[in-house]
């Protein structure tokens, strides 16, 4: 055991290459279950390997309330962030749950049994109240306030917890290390100081830079610990960055870094996870930790301004220097010079000196469309790997979205555009009209709101895969509805491009082209809740393209929807 950052002992509830407990894994088996979710499952692994200590447990309300008005628990202990098992009311009253009853947490992946936790209360939070306290505002714009509303449940359980095991990781197990394991390793080296480089971007060699700067200036080694938990929604997966981490590494004298992944669900809560962090860092055995300019912020609130100042996480850490026995390193920009080929410190640029930088916008922009990456901005192994992840748009899959009334057109369009698309070649073409879909994925379902937006929601699932796959793929349902419309394009867009096109022809011209009657028996009440007649369409709010077959026709139609694309990089050259 060692000292904590708040002077007491650090409570490493099982280590990670520790046997299960086979008695508590037999009660386990006897007591109600709650399945986590994955934020609370990146909660419950570091509570029980010590990177959360002292935590023991989710927060009871004690501990709850002061960490929200204090940053403390309720014995005084500096602590930034809310830990909390959320639960509904039906939880509450399915399971039995009150004080002194004990619940088996379970893995969601593949429901092993993690721990068990002994209800101390349930409460239900001014939610509100936590994210003006905790996150600086009530806006939505704030991914953890957003997910507080919209996630987490009603009422919190507070408890301590008994670790049963580890959770099971199957990727990059070399690197996912405990508190103690990582403590250990630095015993075994003889790293009395080591700096922390905590990140959940690939590195690239200002990074480098920076690190090698900050480890000279502290007489330090390095340990790079990115977070491989949940971060901020459309950042580059972990599989991809620990690959750059494990390349970068490799550029580092020999025996300066060290390289281990931590479990964490970022919150994005600028300077009180700034402090959280450094805690952690703490319980890890590092002795200094680099805070750099707008840590752990999550951009614009919903005004178009930074949540937080560039450096007020800094100013927060300072402000408990002395309780957290960890030595901040401030971040200090860098900046390329290239006639000497060299980064220096932003604040050192000799006057007239020129500079270069490549924003994180415009690297996103040169990995979308293919264009150079100098070697001066990122080494030429990590633009390899990103590029193998993030492939320019000419070999990205996409979706185009047809929606419209029956009769409308839109699946002649469809069916003509696969035409074309096939004969551009370059990538497979999938067409998904929504009779297909009705009759192979979704013969059960009938035409309910309910039932229309499950069956949206299984076309936009399909579209997603083939899109994540590199093919193009075309559906043409009637999705009525613009939430279920919006999800499509939410799950697609994690895969790939989404194009909704408004096939706008006007009803009265679709019960013209009618040419089986429907509209007609819809009119007469034998089909109930047909859209356009007894069931309303939503018109789309934000179509990339609004088409009308009775204005123009399916060629044209078609040669649109093409440009669209060649517009955004989709046809054309590497």
């Amino acid at each position: 055991m060692a000292n904590t950052p708040h002077g007491g002992i650090l409570k490493d509830l099982v280590a990670r290459d520790a046997p299960i407990r086979p008695q508590l894994q037999a009660e386990a088996a006897t007591l109600p279950s709650i399945t986590l979710t994955d934020r609370q499952l990146c909660d419950l692994e570091l509570i029980i390997s010590g990177g959360f200590s002292p935590l023991e447990g989710f927060l009871n309300q004690a501990d709850y309330k002061r960490v929200v008005d204090e940053l403390r628990l309720a014995d005084g202990t500096l602590w930034a962030i809310p830990i909390n098992l959320d639960v509904s009311q039906e939880e509450i009253e399915h399971l039995g749950l009150k004080p002194s009853v004990r619940v088996t947490l379970r893995d969601p992946r593949n429901d092993d049994a993690i721990a068990i936790l002994t209800v101390e209360d349930i409460y239900r939070p001014d939610k509100v109240k936590e994210a003006t306290e905790v996150f600086g505002a009530d806006d939505q714009a704030h991914p953890a306030v957003k997910y507080l509303h919209q996630s987490t449940h009603d009422f919190y359980v507070g408890g301590k917890v008994q670790a049963i095991q580890a959770p099971v990781h199957y990727d990059y197990v070399a690197y996912r290390n405990t508190p103690a394991q990582i403590r250990s390793f630095f015993e075994k080296l003889n790293w009395s100081r080591v700096v922390a480089f905590q990140t959940r971007n690939p590195m690239h060699r200002a990074h480098r830079e920076l690190t090698v700067r900050a480890a000279r200036s502290q007489q330090a080694n390095v340990l790079i610990n990115p977070v491989v938990g949940l971060t901020k929604p459309g950042d580059i997966d972990h599989f991809t960055r620990v690959r750059v981490y494990e390349a970068i590494i490799k550029r580092y004298p020999t025996g300066m870094a060290a390289l281990s992944l931590l479990p964490l669900a970022m919150r994005m809560g600028g300077p009180r996870e700034a402090v959280w962090h450094a805690i952690i860092r703490k319980n890890h055995g590092c002795t200094h930790f680099i805070i750099g300019r707008d840590h752990a912020g999550p951009g614009k609130n919903s005004q178009g301004k930074d949540f937080y100042g560039p450096y007020d996480a800094q100013y927060l850490v300072e402000k408990y220097k002395d309780e957290l026995h960890i030595q901040v390193v401030p971040f200090q920009a860098v900046t390329y010079l290239p006639d000497s080929d060299e980064y220096v410190p932003s604040d050192e640029v000799p006057a007239g000196a020129r500079t270069l930088d490549i924003s994180g916008t415009e690297l996103r922009r040169r990995l979308r469309t293919g264009a150079h990456i100098p070697e001066w901005f990122s080494y030429p192994e990590v633009v390899a790997l990103l590029r193998q992840s993030h492939p320019p748009r000419v070999k990205q899959g996409f979706t185009i979205f047809l929606t419209g009334y029956h009769a409308s057109k839109k699946e002649a369009i469809a069916r003509a555009l696969q035409l074309s698309l096939n004969q551009q070649g370059g990538r497979s073409i999938s067409l998904l009209l929504g009779e297909t879909i009705r009759g192979k994925l979704s013969s059960e379902l009938g035409y309910s709101k309910r039932e229309r937006d499950i069956n949206i929601g299984r076309l936009g699932f399909v579209a997603a895969e083939l899109t994540r796959a590199g093919a193009g793929v075309i559906v043409a349902p009637i999705a009525p509805y613009e939430e279920a419309r919006q999800l499509a394009r939410q799950e697609v867009e994690k895969a790939g491009g989404f194009f909704l096109v408004h096939v706008a022809t006007p009803l009265e011209q679709c019960i013209a082209w009618d040419r089986d009657g429907v509209y007609a028996r819809a009119k007469k009440g034998e089909i109930k809740g047909f859209t356009g007649i007894d069931d309303p369409y939503e018109v789309p709010k934000k179509a990339e393209l609004t088409v009308d077959p009775s204005q123009e026709s399916v060629s044209q139609i078609v040669r649109r929807i093409i440009l669209v694309l060649d517009k955004e990089g989709y046809f054309g050259d590497v």
